[in-house]
């Protein structure tokens, strides 16, 4: 049974007196005897989640830009859209050639952007759309 803790604790006597840092090992990359040492960034960012209408923007401009140059394949479902997602997509790029055709590619990107971002905006304003995973 002695032998059966000893093992159990192993994993922790390890990382008590390996994991918790870097190596004793002097590093003398970071600083040498006629400089100072480089200083090390404290400052730490929280990750502020993507909300739906911002994630559903980014999709549908990245997978338009694609569809406008002809770079695109598959279904909806293979570019990661739900099928409202995917509706969004089809009426940007349809709205993207006609400006690409008249005014070139910088007029239809800003369209894509501002056609993505508010069709999104509006699909997401009271949440998740409900109707399943797809819609």
């Amino acid at each position: 049974m002695r032998f059966l803790v000893f093992w159990l604790a192993l994993p922790a006597v390890w990382c008590a007196t390996g994991c918790d840092g870097p190596s004793h090992t002097p590093d003398r990359t970071r600083s040498s005897p006629t400089s100072a040492p480089t200083p090390v960034s404290t400052t730490t960012s929280a990750a502020t989640p993507t909300s739906d209408a911002d994630l559903c923007a980014a999709l549908v401009t990245h997978w338009s830009r694609k569809a406008l140059d002809g770079d695109t394949y598959g279904d909806y479902q293979s570019m990661g859209l739900s099928h409202g997602q995917y509706q969004i997509l089809r009426d940007v790029v349809d709205a993207a050639r006609s400006v690409k055709r008249r005014q070139g590619r910088e007029a239809a990107d800003e369209l894509i952007d501002r056609q993505a971002h508010r069709a999104c905006t509006e699909r997401y304003r009271r949440g998740t759309p409900s109707g399943g995973p797809w819609t």
